[in-house]
C-alpha cells in the first residue's frame, strides 16, 4: 500500500515539522503540499522535505479562500502521478491517530467496497503563553464534544474528516469535510463510515497564531465572491468580524485553560488528560524547541 498526504499550509512555522515527522513515521509514504502565500518559516521547513525527496511543494499566491479547488488538485495528483492507493487530506494542525497499529493498517482493514471513511475529531484546549512547544503544553482535550462549531473553539466538535482511496475524479469540499466523485454532468458523494482513527486537532496554539489565521482567512472569505450565502455564518467570518470590532483577544482569553480551569474539567468530565502527542513526538527526537534535536 502507498499512502499518499494533501497538506495545504500558511503560516504554520510552529507545528508544521512536528506534523510531517509525525505522519511520516506513522505510516505516510509521500506528501504533496500546497503553500499559500507564508511569510514565516513555512516553506523553508517544506522545502528541506523536498529535498530529501518525500515531498512535493506548490506555491499558491490566491488570496481568495479557494481552499477545496487546491486540494481537489494534489489529491487528484496523488492518484494519477504518485501512485497512492489512500490519501489523507489534512492540515497542519491535524494529527491523524490511528486506534491501533499505524496508518497503513487502519486503510488496509476497509472493506474494497468502501471508497471512502471518516476520523472523528478531538479538540485540545490552549493554555496559557509558555516557553514550550505546543505537544508538551496542550495535553487536556475535550472529552466527548457534542456541539458542532468552529475549528477555532476547541470545546466545540467540527465535523468529522474524510479520507478516500486514490481516485483520478475525486473532489474535495470545504474543510476536507467530505469527499465527491466529480464526473461530467454529476457529483455524487461518497459514503464514509467511521473508521478507527482520531483526529488530534490543536487550533489555537497562542494568540499571535490564533489572530493571524482569522484575519488573513477572513479576509480571504471576504474576496471570494464564489462562496455561498451561507459563509457569513461560518465560524472564520463571525471570528473575522470580530477581530474587526477589535474583540478577538477577549475571546481568545475566554478559551484558554489555565492549570485550574484543567483540573475542574477533568473532575467534571468536560477534559481528560491525553498525553499520546507529546511522547510520541519525544520519540521521534523533537526537543524542547519542537525541532528535530
Amino acid at each position: 500500500m502507498r499512502l499518499a498526504m494533501t497538506l495545504l499550509v500558511r503560516d504554520e512555522e510552529d507545528i508544521l515539522e512536528a506534523h510531517l515527522r509525525y505522519h511520516f513515521a506513522a505510516g505516510v509514504d509521500f506528501v504533496i503540499a500546497t503553500d499559500n502565500r507564508s511569510e514565516d518559516g513555512t516553506k523553508e521547513i517544506l522545502r528541506a522535505h523536498e529535498r530529501e525527496g518525500r515531498l512535493l511543494l506548490f506555491e499558491e499566491d490566491g488570496d481568495n479562500y479557494d481552499q477545496g479547488r487546491w486540494v481537489t488538485r494534489m489529491a487528484r495528483l496523488a492518484a494519477t502521478e504518485h501512485g497512492a492507493d489512500w490519501v489523507i487530506n489534512s492540515d497542519a494542525d491535524e494529527f491523524w491517530w490511528p486506534d491501533e497499529g499505524d496508518l497503513k493498517a487502519v486503510f488496509e482493514a476497509v472493506p474494497p467496497t468502501h471508497l471512502a471513511v471518516k476520523a472523528r475529531i478531538r479538540n485540545f484546549v490552549p493554555r496559557p503563553p509558555s516557553t514550550e512547544p505546543f505537544f508538551r503544553s496542550m495535553t487536556a482535550r475535550v472529552r466527548e464534544p457534542t456541539t458542532k462549531g468552529a475549528t477555532t473553539e476547541p470545546r466545540r466538535e467540527p465535523a468529522a474528516k474524510v479520507c478516500h482511496r486514490a481516485l483520478r475524479d475525486i473532489e474535495l469540499g470545504r474543510g476536507n469535510h467530505a469527499a465527491f466523485r466529480r464526473r461530467l454532468f454529476w457529483r455524487r458523494r461518497l459514503p464514509a463510515p467511521r473508521a478507527p482513527l482520531t483526529v488530534l486537532h490543536f487550533p489555537v496554539r497562542s494568540y499571535a497564531q490564533f489572530a493571524n489565521k482569522i484575519e488573513k482567512t477572513g479576509a480571504a472569505m471576504a474576496r471570494n465572491g464564489k462562496l455561498p450565502a451561507a459563509s457569513k455564518a461560518w465560524p472564520a467570518r463571525v471570528l473575522y468580524e470580530a477581530f474587526l470590532r477589535g474583540e478577538l483577544k477577549a475571546h481568545y482569553e475566554r478559551l484558554v485553560c489555565d492549570d485550574d480551569a484543567i483540573r475542574a474539567g477533568i473532575a467534571d468530565g468536560t477534559l481528560v488528560l491525553d498525553q499520546r502527542l507529546r511522547d510520541r513526538l519525544d520519540v521521534l527526537g523533537l526537543g524542547e524547541s519542537g525541532q528535530p534535536s
